[in-house]
């Protein structure tokens, strides 16, 4: 991207569309009902990608709203990462559900090492910190 982008350019999709690709390369112009029915468009080119998440989180910080734009950030590690490993580490996040802190430094490190995802694992790391100090890794009910 060679501008950055502000609150001007939301949506993406109607105010950029130069900007949005499929993971195939696909633009949104290629994006149509004949192509769908001719077998072009593929279910890979409907999911979101990482740089589009980047892109919102560009616009959210631009508008003023840094945790938004560190949750788009987060998001945009975790599009390749599989669902049943995110739905693990979720349940791993519900209070009460890891035996101790060890259970979500190992998370974190499987996202890390595994999925290069350095931001979530940061977040699990610093979630591990706050629920030692809290008392919740201990059964609640």
């Amino acid at each position: 991207m060679s501008k950055k982008l502000g609150t001007n350019d939301y949506p993406l999709a109607e105010k950029r569309p130069d900007l949005v690709r499929t993971r195939t390369g696909k633009t949104l112009d290629d994006l149509t009902l004949g192509a769908l029915e001719a077998g072009s468009v593929a279910l890979e080119d409907l999911r979101i990608t990482p740089e589009a998440l980047r892109q919102q989180a560009e616009i959210a910080l631009a508008a003023g709203r840094p945790t938004l734009a560190r949750n788009f950030e987060r998001a945009s590690e975790l599009v390749d990462v599989p669902q049943d490993v995110i739905l693990g580490i979720y349940e791993l996040l519900r209070p009460g559900r890891a035996k101790g802190k060890a259970d979500l430094l190992d998370a974190a490190r499987l996202l890390r090492d595994t999925h290069k995802a350095e931001q979530m694992a940061a977040f699990i790391e610093e979630a591990a910190q706050v629920y030692e100090r809290r008392g919740l890794f201990s059964k609640r009910f």
